[in-house]
């Protein structure tokens, strides 16, 4: 018996799609983004969906080779060739196009071998997916090495007569231990320069993937902190017995245990991280200081606090497939009751210091869990310089005149902490960790 036309062409239409193999739709990405960065490269796309991937490694030329399946060839992953720089210390350029049916491939050249790491994140704030490409040294910088090169190029240099590169103009001179008149060989409040060099981890919150928080008028609070560390860095290096090291100098994101361990490896005597505070209310206001605390919050408010900045390797982005052996041995580490000590002492002078160019949120230095003060060995502090949420003081987080006064206030803080705590043990900066 024969079927019906129309009837039969629905059950060729319906077994056609049986048979038929189940294609989807491409992902489509919505940003690249390209950090560069002394310690390493990382390399952003951000996408709809997770993006399934395969990585390896080519020689003569070095290169590097990411295939990305089902992603469609656009405009946003072209861009990304325009974004890596000439001063790119590992990736030399990119080439984009289509590999195969399916298959989007991303050829990296090098400017040397490296060591790759590629990890999917997922959505976190304001982003979507995120595939990420870390570009490794092989060697990795040595920040004690970079941080003694420093020393003797410094010293080599004749004595500068005018204000150092990306000084403000504005800027107040670097406050000096010395009274006006004193004359040159006067001894100075902290110690002598040949007995003790102190070495002093500046650490600019947040960088890269990471913006912080962020103001009514788009300031980032990235590039806040970056301006106040770079500004306490001048006045610091100032000091014929001081030294400042960043943990990072540039817009770059640095996980939390990273700049625990850069403030190790040099050997720090004091680790000072800047932020820039944010709150849900825009009424909240002042300046702040935080210590590490094993014992809880000091307050609901600095506990919600220390979670949002903690918050931040989720949002610049960790591989948590490593395991680190040191974040372990670091976070885990309970024995700081010393240091915590001595963290209250330096938040207080520092404090009383910031009380001169702001209203203070709190008249006592807060404590919280916060990860990274959690050096077991080096006192600690994490700043609040004002709140980036609040449209008046993100007015004074913008102005270089306001970062010069913070600058001035913290650097002020820690030569009168180093007085009344003066060092005693011997320089320790000759050795290699």
């Amino acid at each position: 018996m024969l079927l019906p036309l129309r009837i039969l062409l629905k059950i060729i239409v319906v077994s056609f799609a049986l048979a038929a193999p189940a294609f989807a739709a491409e992902i489509m990405t919505t940003a690249t983004r390209v950090w560069p960065a002394p310690d390493y490269t990382r390399v952003t796309i951000e996408s709809q969906q997770p993006i399934k991937h395969a990585l390896f490694s080519l020689d003569n030329p070095d290169r590097l080779v990411l295939d990305l399946e089902n992603v469609a060839l656009s405009a946003t992953l072209n861009d990304i060739a325009g974004k890596i720089s000439t001063e790119d210390p590992y990736i030399k350029g990119v080439r984009v196009g289509r590999f195969k049916p399916g298959t989007v491939r991303l050829v990296f050249d090098l400017k040397a071998r490296v060591k790759p790491e590629v990890f999917s994140l997922a959505p976190v704030g304001d982003y979507g997916h995120r595939l990420v490409l870390d570009v490794y040294p092989l060697e990795p910088p040595d920040p004690l090495l970079a941080f003694l090169r420093g020393r003797e190029h410094r010293h080599s240099e004749p004595p500068a007569a005018v204000a150092p590169p990306g000084a403000d103009s504005a800027a107040p001179p670097p406050a000096k231990a010395e009274p006006p008149g004193a004359p040159k060989s006067a001894p100075r409040a902290v110690r002598p320069p040949s007995e003790r060099l102190l070495t002093i981890v500046i650490d600019p919150g947040h960088g890269g993937e990471d913006p912080g928080a962020i103001g009514r008028r788009g300031t980032l609070e990235k590039h806040v902190t970056l301006a106040i560390s770079r500004k306490l860095k001048e006045r610091i290096d100032s000091e014929p017995n001081m030294r400042a090291v960043l943990t990072r100098d540039g817009d770059f994101f640095i996980p939390l245990h990273m700049r625990v361990s850069k403030a190790r490896r040099v050997r720090a005597d004091l680790f000072v991280s800047i932020h820039a505070d944010a709150f849900v209310k825009p009424s909240a206001n002042g300046s702040s200081v935080f210590a590490l605390s094993e014992r809880g919050a000091t307050s609901a408010a600095a506990s919600w606090l220390a979670k949002r900045e903690n918050d931040a390797d989720l949002i610049g982005g960790v591989n948590l497939g490593i395991q680190d052996p040191y974040l372990k041995q670091t976070l885990l580490d309970l024995s700081q009751t010393a240091s915590i000590n001595d963290s209250l002492k330096l938040g207080k002078a520092v404090l009383q210091e910031m009380g001169g160019i702001n209203r203070l949120h709190k008249n006592y230095v807060e404590q919280a869990g916060f990860a990274v003060l959690k050096a077991p060995d080096i006192p600690s502090i994490l700043i609040e310089t004002a709140f980036i949420s609040n449209p008046d003081e993100e007015l004074k987080l913008r102005n270089p005149a306001y970062q010069n006064k913070m600058a001035d206030a913290i650097f002020t803080g820690i030569k009168r902490y180093f007085a009344q705590n003066p060092p005693l043990a011997p320089e320790r900066i000759a050795a290699t960790p």
